[in-house]
Parts: structure tokens; C-alpha cells; sequence
């Protein structure tokens, strides 16, 4: 049976091969690790700290760092915002659901060199929802906003973020995306507004283009017209467009005038009665002896005969009657 070798006792292991917790420090050892460790071990953690930094940096140069931004601190206007104002159920909903629970998805900016470090690319709802709420309760939460910076290779860049944020969020109407279009060529961020439709557009079918660009001839004649445009159903814009090629923007301005629409709805309902046949007009009475008229319709069928005036009486309502008995005997 083969013997098991014991380890040699403590004191018979050479001094320099103990461990340096199970006996004394060897003479003119230094406590603490060695200079060119604490060297090594401060030089690799200044390098991760530099990465870290550098990490940070480029998540917030390349947009993938959310940053608190006071309110104060965004031009809305920077860019031409593709969303009306407008206070519709959404817009109140947004307002409740920030107050309950904070601002979960964050806005678009970009850096600027004017008076305001940064201009508001996409997100001018929760913006201006946020601004009402702040301006309401004057809560400190309430005065800054969560946002991504951006920075767009140019303002035609810009434009397409903005478009295509709304578009993925809640759908502009029609009307919005004319809008946007025609100012964004008005402003020469694109050369006309044909440019502007393919890149602010360049995902729609041909067909959505189409309707967009008959928007665009509705936008140009009756912008300062229309009181809710963005409320503008499709089909009934696309009949303006129709009546405006027929030369009749003068008479649909003129009736929303007239009208005053303080809503959507009577908004819509001048458009359609602005846009309904005109009525035949009625001749003019003719007179048909001293004190009595005759007014004459003709509708399909159906013949309408009117007497007016201070001699239609008893008797020539007996007269009358009487020429009509020889006629049906006749």
C-alpha cells in the first residue's frame, strides 16, 4: 500500500516560498502592491473612463441619449411645422396622459446657433402639451421636456424627420401634407414644389402623391379662406379642387365669408352647400291683366301655375276653374 506523503511542517518550508499571509513580510518589503502596478491599475482605469466619455459623447452627437431640455431652451418655429394648432380630443387626451404619467416618448431637436441651443424637429404636440401644462400648474416636471438631438445632414433632412415622425405617430391629413410640402419649396428648402413632394413623400404611392398634389392647388387658393383646414375630409377637398378648376374659388371664398363657420362641422357643411347645384332661377312673374300675375315652373311633368297680386280674387278663382272645366272637356 503505497504510503501518503505528508507536507513538511511549517517551519521546514524554505521562508521564501510561504505564502505572504501565513508569515512574516519579507525585511525591506514595501505594504501595498508595487508602484508599477498602482501605475497599471490608475492607467487602466482612466482609460475606461476616457471610454466611457467617449461613449457618452458620440450616444448624444448620434441621437441615442435622451436629455432633459428646459422648455425654454426650444425654438418650435425653427423648422415649418407640418401640424395646425389645433384643440381636438387628441390634443387633450396627450395634455391627460402627460399628467398622469410623465413623457414617455421623447421629441427630435437639433443643436442651433442662435438665440436658443436647440430647434424642435418632430414632437410639437407633446412640446406645446407640455407648455399648457407648465403655463396651468406651474409644476417644476412640467418644464422640461425629453428629447433626442439630432443633427440633420441639412434642413431638407430635417423636414423629412419631421414628416415622417407625424406620419408614423398619427397620420397627417391631407391638407397637412400639402401644406408642408408648399412651404418647405416656398421657403427654397427644395427647388419646387414637385421636389418637395417626392422627398418629404418618397414612401407614398403614386396615387397618395396625386391626391397631395390636388391638395397643394387647395392650399394655394383658399388657405387664408378655411378656418379647419386639418379637419378637411379627402373626397370633399378633392371637390374643391374640381370646383376651383372650374374657376369657382371666388364663390367658395365668398360663401365660407359669408358663413363664419365657428366649427369643423359648419366648416364642412358651407363647403357642401358652397359646393351644391345652384338651384334653376325662378322667372320673374308676368303680368296677366291689371292687378295679377303669372308665375310659370316647369319641372319635368309637373306644370306649377301662380297668380299674384291684389286681383286674385273669389271670382277669378271661379273664373279660373271655369277655363279649366272647358279644358278638360275639350
Amino acid at each position: 500500500m503505497a504510503r501518503r506523503r505528508l507536507a513538511p511542517p511549517a517551519a521546514d518550508v524554505p521562508h521564501a516560498e510561504r505564502s505572504g499571509a501565513g508569515g512574516p513580510p519579507l525585511p525591506g518589503a514595501l505594504a501595498g502592491p508595487a508602484p508599477i502596478a498602482r501605475v497599471a491599475a490608475e492607467a487602466a482605469g482612466a482609460a475606461a473612463a476616457e471610454e466611457l466619455a467617449d461613449t457618452l459623447r458620440r450616444a448624444r452627437d448620434e441621437g441615442r441619449m435622451v436629455l432633459d431640455i428646459p422648455l425654454s431652451d426650444i425654438a418650435p418655429d425653427h423648422l415649418t411645422r407640418d401640424r395646425l394648432p389645433v384643440e381636438d380630443e387628441d390634443m387633450a387626451a396627450l395634455r391627460d396622459s402627460l399628467r398622469l404619467h410623465g413623457q414617455r416618448v421623447p421629441i427630435e431637436v437639433t443643436p442651433l446657433a442662435g438665440a436658443l441651443p436647440y430647434g424642435l424637429i418632430s414632437g410639437w404636440r407633446r412640446l406645446a402639451a407640455l407648455k399648457a401644462l407648465h403655463a396651468a400648474t406651474g409644476e417644476p416636471r412640467f418644464a422640461v421636456v425629453r428629447a433626442l438631438v439630432r443633427r440633420p445632414e441639412g434642413a431638407a433632412a430635417a423636414y423629412v424627420a419631421m414628416v415622417e415622425e407625424n406620419e408614423l405617430r398619427v397620420g397627417l391629413s391631407p391638407y397637412e401634407r400639402a401644406r408642408v410640402a408648399g412651404l418647405a419649396a416656398a421657403r427654397g428648402i427644395f427647388p419646387d414644389e414637385e421636389a418637395a413632394l417626392r422627398a418629404l413623400f418618397a414612401t407614398a404611392s403614386r396615387p397618395k402623391r396625386s391626391r397631395i398634389r390636388a391638395f397643394l392647388e387647395l392650399w394655394r387658393a383658399l388657405d387664408g379662406d378655411l378656418r379647419f383646414p386639418a379637419q378637411l375630409p379627402e373626397r370633399l377637398g378633392l371637390r374643391l379642387v374640381e370646383a376651383l378648376r372650374a374657376g369657382q374659388g371666388a364663390r367658395i371664398a365668398a360663401a365660407l365669408a359669408a358663413a363664419d363657420p365657428a366649427s369643423p362641422a359648419a366648416e364642412r357643411a358651407a363647403l357642401e352647400a358652397a359646393l351644391a347645384p345652384p338651384r334653376p332661377a325662378r322667372p320673374a312673374p308676368r303680368p296677366l291683366r291689371p292687378g295679377v300675375a303669372l308665375e310659370e315652373r316647369l319641372a319635368g311633368r309637373t306644370l306649377t301655375l301662380r297668380l299674384t297680386g291684389e286681383g286674385v280674387t273669389p271670382a277669378l278663382a271661379a273664373e279660373v276653374r271655369a277655363l279649366l272645366d272647358r279644358l278638360a272637356a275639350s
